[in-house]
């Protein structure tokens, strides 16, 4: 068949084919145009799901009557003041969407600039410009979209399906952006210069209130990164990723690199099947970061994404490890000394939790720790010298009781504390094995691994990140990886383990396999060696156990992702009883 060059028209509808999949995709695009245009209020309206009409009215700078002429023609921009693609700033840049969407569309045009005396409209389809009474802004009108494609038509969902999936659309744009006020269908609001808190709970919904942890970190590595925003306590988590939202650049995106780092910072507090809430916005230069990956504009390329990762990791780890015994701000430092002088000193006191050793040899795996209770003399304190609750008030408060054999009540303030004692030893056991360096047996004859040329590629290519978790990999050859140290009396199928991470890496850049069986392994070994639900405590080892949590890492779940303690008012327990 001889070469052909395609019509304007076609062109057109193959381009909308890859912008345009449904009324969600023609809402993004409208509404990011807007917002390059410096719009700080935006007006959506959809009818029938979108596909009888779409309305989007904004108050940025609008166009000329040159620039809109230009504006429906293919790959015309304003976002693209020079020829750098790395050097991008805008929301929209492809300069697509406008002539794609009038091909399967009819779409209709009214704008104003303050440089012309009056407005202009035009007909997208036709190319019929005339005047307009349009006075502020930019109208787009969208009707009948696919009348001109049934194909693309029939595979349209119900009209409410396609009215979520609009508005999901406006909510990431609405986080990207809570300077800006958005309104879907007159029943949606966000008012413009809200909160970040506040915009959170507004697209989340009210139970996150209280419940996100700010996140604010500057990366110390070449690559000058920030991320900031909120994530969830790891105690507050949804059955999807519905509600996590992810920026580049305030691009919302759907990056693997982004999803896969967030999923590893919550490994060892959050069951793998539920997920957390996050609204997180990480800030580098254009020049690290390639968003002209998809037409969609949804996923995006980074320089160094092993760093992005990372950085990520770490300040979300960070943030959710810090102790209780920290983030108390009313514990008076004179409270505290004047406590130590009144100590009543004694020798340290071993408690047998009758927890018995099993088969499991992680203290062959990791350096030596004590199953044991050794209650430090602070711990001995409180009841060698009773304390005044107005000297200090503990995080988790003065131990009551003992409920069942399985919880500890406590009493703080004008709050109840329930504590599972299970959780929260298996916690504090879970964090000393961790933070243990991890023991490592060299071997005398390498374990070599035969793999496909390209899986050898991407094991060698993380083997730095192998290493921290006790695996040292080298190629040998170009088929075959060989494993000169590993986890101390850690016995694998190495040739499943190894293949598994070179898939992991060549479908994500990464591979978090190693750490999950690791922490799997860790996790197995505290569970068994805690203390168990229906066992007996003292008043002493359960005081200890207060104390030890308050000061531990990541004190509020145990590594399974329950609970560890609830905190109920006093005033809530009134309403019970109905003492108004």
């Amino acid at each position: 068949m001889s070469v052909r060059v395609l019509p304007d028209f076609l062109i057109n509808q193959i381009a909308a084919g890859e912008v345009v999949e449904r009324p969600a995709s023609v809402v993004k695009e409208l509404v990011e145009n807007a917002l390059d245009a410096g719009a700080d209020q935006i007006i959506i309206d959809v009818v029938d799901g979108g596909r009888t009409a779409i309305t989007i009215i904004d108050n940025g700078g609008g166009m000329v009557r040159d620039d809109l002429v230009r504006a429906i023609t293919r790959h015309a921009t304003s976002k693209l003041p020079t020829d750098d693609l790395l050097n991008i700033n805008f929301m929209g840049f492809r300069g697509e969407a406008l002539p794609s969407i009038a091909s399967v569309s009819d779409m209709y045009i009214d704008t104003f600039n303050v440089a012309e005396e009056h407005g202009w409209q035009i007909d997208a389809n036709s190319g019929d410009v005339k005047p307009s009474d349009w006075e502020s802004g930019t109208r787009i009108r969208v009707q009948n979209l696919f009348a001109k494609t049934p194909a693309r038509l029939k595979f349209l969902r119900g009209d409410k399906a396609e009215l979520i999936s609009v508005l999901e659309v406006v909510k990431r744009l609405a986080m990207a952006r809570p300077d800006v006020g958005f309104v879907l269908n007159n029943k949606w609001r966000f008012p413009k210069n809200q909160d970040l808190a506040e915009r959170i709970v507004a697209v989340m919904g009210d139970d996150v209130r209280g419940r996100m942890l700010e996140i604010n970190a500057v990366s110390r590595s070449n690559t000058e990164m920030k991320l900031t925003g909120f994530v969830s306590e790891p105690t507050l988590r949804r059955a999807s990723s519905v509600d996590q939202y992810l920026f580049v650049n305030n691009r919302p995106v759907k990056d693997k690199v982004l999803v896969g780092a967030l999923r590893g910072a919550y490994m060892d507090v959050m069951h793998a099947r539920e997920f957390p809430l996050c609204a997180l916005y990480l800030t580098l230069p254009p020049q690290f970061v390639d968003v002209n990956v998809s037409p969609a504009k949804t996923e995006v390329h980074f320089l160094e994404p092993s760093h992005v990762r990372s950085f990520i990791i770490k300040t979300i780890r960070d943030r959710l490890a810090q102790t209780m015994m920290e983030s108390v701000e009313n514990v008076e430092q004179s409270s505290v000394s004047a406590i130590s002088n009144n100590v009543v000193r004694a020798e340290p006191v071993k408690f047998d939790f009758g927890i018995k050793a099993d088969s499991f040899k992680v203290r062959d795996f990791v350096a030596p720790i004590q199953t044991g209770y050794v209650p430090p003399v602070e711990s001995l304190k409180i009841l060698a010298e009773p304390i005044r609750e107005e000297e200090v008030e503990l995080p988790l408060g003065r131990v009551v009781g003992q409920v069942a054999n399985k919880y500890i009540v406590a009493q703080r303030g004008d709050d109840m504390i329930i504590v599972d004692q299970h959780a929260a030893h298996e916690r504090i056991t879970y964090e000393k094995l961790r933070t243990n360096k991890i023991k490592t047996q060299p071997l005398l004859t390498p374990i070599v691994v035969n793999l496909r040329t390209e899986d050898v590629m991407a094991v060698v290519s993380i083997a730095d990140e192998l290493k921290q978790s006790g695996l040292h990999v080298g190629e040998f050859g170009e088929d075959a990886v060989a494993i000169f140290e590993k986890p101390s009396d850690w016995d694998m199928d190495w040739p499943d383990v190894l293949r598994q991470i070179a898939d992991e890496v060549r479908a994500n850049g990464h591979s978090s396999g190693l750490n999950e069986k690791l922490h799997l392994k860790l996790a197995n070994y505290a569970c068994h060696h805690s203390v168990r639900a229906g066992q007996k405590l003292d008043m002493l080892q359960m005081d200890t156990l207060l104390r030890d949590i308050e000061k531990t890492e990541r004190a509020g779940q145990c590594n399974h992702g329950r609970p560890v303690y609830k905190i109920i008012p006093i005033s809530e327990i009134d309403t019970w009883f109905e003492r108004l």
